[in-house]
């Protein structure tokens, strides 16, 4: 019964991630600008240390709210697709863990992005997981 009410309220933090606008609507699926070589910071105010997407060719790298991560992706502009694999961290302990953890898991389950001007948002399938903003 406990497992039940985790996966109903992991459900539904899901579902409150996000909804997509109609202009994102449209783009999902699309061709889509590269991501080659841009660095990115997450839109949301968080508490702690604002976690970071950094794409260099076929790696991901940034710090997730406390600790550095990396790891693999493969992107497609034609298609917009997005996937993030074999991901490590560091391992420091710090006070906000949840929001590093979230962001981490949200990363790991995007399929698809989508580019509007200074804006990169990523989904799963047509829910918006993540928005971010271009870093100078």
């Amino acid at each position: 019964m406990k497992n039940l009410f985790l996966s109903i309220g992991a459900a539904a933090i899901l579902a409150s991630c996000g909804t997509m606008s109609s202009a994102s609507a449209s783009k999902v699926g699309k061709a889509q600008p590269s991501l080659a070589n841009t660095k990115w910071t997450l839109a949301e105010n968080v508490k702690g240390k604002v976690p970071t997407l950094n794409i260099e060719g076929e790696k991901i790298n940034g710090n997730g709210g406390c600790n550095n991560y990396f790891g693999t992706a493969k992107i497609d502009p034609s298609t917009g697709d997005f996937s993030a694999g074999q991901m490590g961290s560091t391992k420091m302990m710090c006070n906000n863990m949840s929001v590093e953890q979230n962001f981490m898991d949200m990363v790991g389950k995007a399929n698809k992005y989508v580019i509007s001007g200074t804006t990169l948002e990523l989904y799963k399938d047509n829910l918006l997981l993540l928005k971010f903003n271009k870093a100078e």
